[in-house]
């Protein structure tokens, strides 16, 4: 039987750091959760975009100002033009490669939105790639001969490294009410490698681009307020230990809380935009000054450059600000019983215990209309075990080979709609949002079997309101 939502709050919250987070105790007894808790229309705050056609991850923030618009439009030009081979006479556009993955950010990023796995060798579809490390004496390096992430393609004379391959393998299952269900498994290997074999140890991480809408406010949020939900060594017992992942800022050669990546590896929209830019495309930046060209591939280290660094500081800060400034769009169907019935079905499995919907972002932000905002992500921004399942056996930063962190969901719903597939998780081997919850193990071990455990009606309903957001 789906439960029908109660608005009275719920029976116990936790407040912690000016951060509203909830406590499932009562909740898996059936208790509500106050909706206010759950959900908002308005998940981006004052930000927030009502859109939901294709252009709905595309959009500003809805607070900028007319000079603020004007800076995204300049961050938006460079976000989706190519990149071309220098010397050329578009010289704020060259340098790219000498080896890369795509060519632009749109195009692993089109519309704003979510990339996909190829569906087959042949598959020219850009979105997936491959990072590569090997164990090191202080910690994981680079594979020696084809240096951090593989690279598919090269320019003029410059040989491409190696071929993404994926073989999938189905694994049918059976919910307790007798529904079957499959997950698809997915082995990568490396074809055509152009400069001898991989080092033995090496790991292989692959990785699709998720979509960029909220970054900013995400950056916005307080690093007190996250390390606040921080639990290492699952102190309450609950089974969940998130953790942060403390990464070097190359601004300020300081330690601070990584928040973006599928290993939150970065700690900033500028560093996460311009790790982007040199391992994506090839193109260097104050942050990252060095080409991607390990020893052997001597062709690489002889190209032509476009210049130190390729994008400058004003561009690659035009870059930032207009991923720190997509608009998230609005939540839909917030009046639908099946969606509230869902969000309360949501809570009683747990998922928020990672999956925190209600944050408020800090005063400090260098963009104003980022500040004091209420929004409803859905991501704690830790480090969880979700089990040998999901696992790569790469480490990044403190992130283990077992370690992701918690993706926002806001959004999820509209991936059809701007993307054009349902492929998620890390890789996008899951085809659909049923199929991504039924990979969940680890820490979401419980949360993914109380969601088998529930009615087929109660399956719709939960579903029903990821599709809201």
């Amino acid at each position: 039987m789906i439960v029908r939502v109660s608005r009275r709050p719920a029976a116990a919250l936790l407040i912690a750091a000016g951060l509203l987070a909830i406590s499932i105790a009562a909740c898996s007894q059936g208790d509500q959760v106050d909706e206010s808790l759950l959900f908002d229309e308005r998940l981006g705050g004052e930000t927030t975009a009502f859109s939901k056609g294709t252009n709905a991850f595309e959009l500003s923030a809805r607070n900028l100002t007319n000079e603020e618009r004007r800076r995204f439009e300049v961050g938006d030009s460079f976000f989706n033009q190519n990149w071309v081979t220098a010397p050329a006479s578009t010289t704020a556009r060259d340098g790219l490669g000498p080896t890369f993955n795509a060519l632009a950010c749109a195009s692993c990023h089109s519309h704003d939105g979510r990339a996909k796995p190829p569906d087959n060798d042949d598959d020219p579809e850009r979105g997936l790639l491959l990072r590569l490390n090997v164990p090191g004496p202080d910690g994981p390096m680079d594979d020696p001969v084809y240096g951090g992430q593989l690279q598919d393609r090269g320019i003029l004379s410059v040989p491409p490294e190696g071929r993404i391959s994926i073989r999938y393998e189905e694994m049918p299952g059976t919910y307790p009410d007798g529904t079957p269900y499959s997950l698809r498994k997915p082995t990568y290997s490396i074809a055509d490698l152009a400069f001898g074999p991989l080092h033995p140890d090496v790991t292989i991480s692959p990785r699709v681009g998720p979509a960029t809408i909220g970054m900013g406010l995400l950056e916005a949020i307080s690093a007190e307020d996250i390390l606040a939900l921080a639990d290492p060594d699952d102190a309450d017992g609950n089974g969940i230990s998130g953790r942060p992942n403390m990464v070097t800022d190359l601004r300020t050669g300081d330690t601070v809380l990584g928040r973006f990546g599928w290993k939150a590896g970065q700690p900033t929209v500028e560093q996460q935009s311009a790790g982007a830019f040199l391992g994506d495309i090839g193109i260097t930046s104050v942050l990252f000054p060095e080409q991607n060209c390990p020893e052997a591939q001597q062709a690489c280290r002889d190209a032509i450059d476009g210049g130190t660094p390729e994008i400058e500081d004003e561009r690659l800060a035009d870059v930032a600000f207009y991923v720190q400034t997509v608009a998230v769009p609005a939540m839909r169907d917030v009046d639908d019983d099946q969606v509230r019935d869902g969000a309360q079905l949501f809570a009683q499995a747990n998922c928020i215990a990672c999956h925190t919907p209600r944050h408020e972002t800090g005063a400090s932000h260098p963009v104003g209309p980022l500040r004091e905002q209420t929004i409803y992500p859905y991501t704690d921004l830790l480090l969880h075990d979700m089990g040998e399942g999901l696992a790569d056996g790469h480490q990044e930063g403190l992130a283990t080979g077992t370690e992701w962190r918690t993706p926002p969901l806001w959004g999820i719903g509209l991936v059809d709609t701007v993307s054009g597939h349902t492929m998620f998780l890390h890789d996008g081997r899951a085809r659909g949002l049923e199929e991504a919850i039924l990979w969940h193990g680890g820490e979401a071990q419980a949360s993914r079997d109380a969601f088998t455990l529930m009615s087929a009606d109660e399956r719709a309903a939960l579903l029903r309101f990821l599709e809201s957001l």
